[in-house]
């Protein structure tokens, strides 16, 4: 039985453009197919979450990272009875708008975009589901319910002036209530996505040479999860000693936020999905103490791997690339394809090249600029 602060797909305040609900799905499960076949989805595949793709076929990809995210927040949801067909369909859209060379790519995008209305990779996914992505006779975008939207655009918390453009420009028409929470469920998202990175990012940066497990033996959480592998089974190959504890680590994140979460539930008077939203503060946390470990571990990876000598070559490439690509397209809009080339002004054609930026996987990013800087 779910909760009374889950969201009721039955109750849900629809889509900007009215359809007949299909018989055999829910709204929230309609919502979470038409992310997965569409095309921003599959490009994720070849978007780099930290390391490039012919570094390594073991590294995570925007995709894999996504599709672990996603295994988290339904785990969770579910503990919670919450509805954990809302809580995956954000959970696999929540990095649709993310450009190619993962956080640099972003870093880059921000900054060519700072007279144009800025670039923000959650308000550009709202900005591919809602109008990008042209698959269906009735509509531009996805038509995704007002609950999953919502859940995209502020599964981090409210939106606070400066709004992004992009959102700014689509709640005009459709609003998401940007300066409230989000529901339980899109903040389940959100809390399974840090869970994801920072396990997985251990595992890439292990799998990298980036560190050793003696290295990280000293962190919260690390050390004594591999100090319980050690005793269960002693002279394990390393490989395995090294998977057997980071699932701990990983369960010991999950643990924490379930069960804190729910000691929150249960000592605060909510009744309805409208009074998360109207809290004022998170509910889905981890508990105080985790919180300060997680951040111990964050400033390691930061320090250690984020800004590494190897990430940071990738980094001075990504750069090179998107910095040039914008200013190819800025500087001669004939270079674009067609559906990119229209714009009115200045301010609209720094806007079309953005979306088509942001869309393109690392591989194409690379294609397209050696072609331009080779004048083939």
């Amino acid at each position: 039985m779910q909760s009374v602060i889950a969201s009721n797909p039955e109750a849900s305040r629809g889509r900007l453009y009215s359809e007949e609900e299909s018989k055999y799905r829910s709204p929230f499960q309609r919502d979470r197919d038409r992310v997965i076949h569409s095309k921003a989805f599959r490009r994720l595949k070849h978007k780099t979450q930290v390391f490039v793709a012919h570094e390594g076929d073991h590294f995570r990809t925007r995709l894999s990272h996504t599709i672990e995210v996603a295994q988290v927040a339904r785990t969770i949801a579910k503990t919670l009875n919450l509805n954990s067909e809302l809580t995956e369909a954000i959970a696999l859209a929540h990095d649709l708008g993310h450009p190619p060379f993962a956080h640099v790519g972003e870093d880059i995008l921000k900054m060519k975009m700072k007279n144009y209305g800025g670039f923000d990779h959650n308000a550009q996914a709202i900005k591919i589901v809602t109008s990008l992505e042209k698959n269906y006779a009735e509509f531009d975008g996805l038509n995704l319910t007002w609950e999953t939207l919502e859940g995209i655009a502020k599964h981090n918390g409210p939106l606070i002036n400066p709004i992004p453009y992009t959102l700014n420009n689509y709640t005009q028409k459709h609003n998401l209530e940007l300066k409230t929470h989000a529901s339980a469920e899109a903040q389940v998202a959100a809390i399974s996505d840090d869970i994801a990175y920072n396990n997985h990012d251990l595992d890439d940066g292990l799998r990298a040479n980036l560190f050793t497990e003696n290295d990280i033996f000293g962190l919260p959480i690390v050390g004594e999860c591999f100090s319980l592998v050690d005793v269960k089974y002693p002279n394990l190959d390393p490989i395995r000693r090294r998977n057997e504890a980071l699932r701990r680590i990983f369960s010991a994140m999950v643990e924490d936020v379930i069960t804190y979460s729910l000691y929150l539930i249960k000592g605060t008077p909510l009744y309805s999905s409208r009074d998360v939203r109207e809290l004022g503060s998170q509910l889905i946390q981890f508990s105080p103490e985790m919180t300060e470990k997680i951040n111990e571990i964050r400033t390691y990876l930061f320090d250690n791997m984020y800004r590494s000598d190897r990430v940071n070559i990738m980094r001075e490439r990504a750069s090179l690339v998107v910095n040039g690509l914008f200013d190819f397209f800025m500087n001669d809009s004939k270079l674009l394809p067609k559906q990119w080339s229209h714009g009115e002004n200045e301010l609209e054609q720094a806007r079309l090249i953005s979306d088509y930026l942001s869309g393109m996987t690392d591989g194409y990013a690379e294609l397209k600029y050696t072609k331009l800087t080779s004048g083939t």
